[in-house]
């Protein structure tokens, strides 16, 4: 089965309808304040409304009141919830939709709390002391591979461009791949040639 790719950080309707005529099969809306991607409830609604039915729409969260994270589903028409921060494993199964808790990966001791987390999938990401996610730096997909043993899909990201993930993909073989700055122009627009680029190459080698 062809490996997933999920397009992060869409915060305008351009790249969204770019990221879906590509092949994505998923994008994300990342509903926090603090990072360079942020998009707002209001703004992703209208997003959302203009996508092709056949898109997953993936809310992006950082330890966000519950209402909020409701708030955003209904208004969004959400699929997928991704969480980032320190949610605990309750948290995060208790909105009634499918949910995803991201890891970020620096050694083995990385893995040990994945399993508590009853989610549908896991995320693994690059660790980085400064940011919780878009950092473009990868980390050590061999424990990307261990992490394939605990029993849920893994979306891998962290540091994946149109150069490298063919190689990522063949040899982690994750359910799918989550990316953002490694297409884009500047944080928070991306680059349409290497959007295309990067979903093209993911789904040749996952064949």
């Amino acid at each position: 089965m062809p490996v997933k790719v999920k397009i992060c950080g869409i915060t305008n309707l351009n790249d969204a309808i770019a990221a879906a005529e590509a092949g994505a099969d998923a994008v994300g809306f990342i509903f926090h304040d603090r990072s360079p991607r942020f998009v707002s409830i209001e703004t992703a609604a209208e997003i959302a409304r203009a996508l092709p039915p056949f898109i997953i729409k993936v809310g992006v969260f950082v330890n966000a009141p519950e209402e909020f994270v409701h708030r955003a589903i209904a208004d969004c028409g959400l699929n997928l919830l991704q969480f980032h921060g320190s949610e605990s494993p309750a948290y995060c199964i208790q909105f009634g939709l499918m949910s995803m808790k991201a890891f970020r990966i620096r050694d083995g001791k990385s893995l040990l709390a994945i399993p508590q987390y009853k989610t549908d999938a896991w995320l693994l990401d690059a660790y980085s002391s400064e940011s919780l996610g878009g950092t473009g730096e990868t980390f050590n997909w061999d424990l990307a591979l261990e992490a394939q043993n605990l029993g849920r899909p893994i979306f891998l990201a962290g540091g994946l461009t149109p150069q490298n993930i063919a190689e990522a993909v063949r040899r982690v073989r994750p359910y799918a791949v989550d990316v953002s700055s490694g297409v884009e122009a500047v944080p928070g627009k991306k680059d349409h040639a290497k959007l295309k680029a990067f979903i093209q190459a993911a789904k040749a080698a996952g064949e």
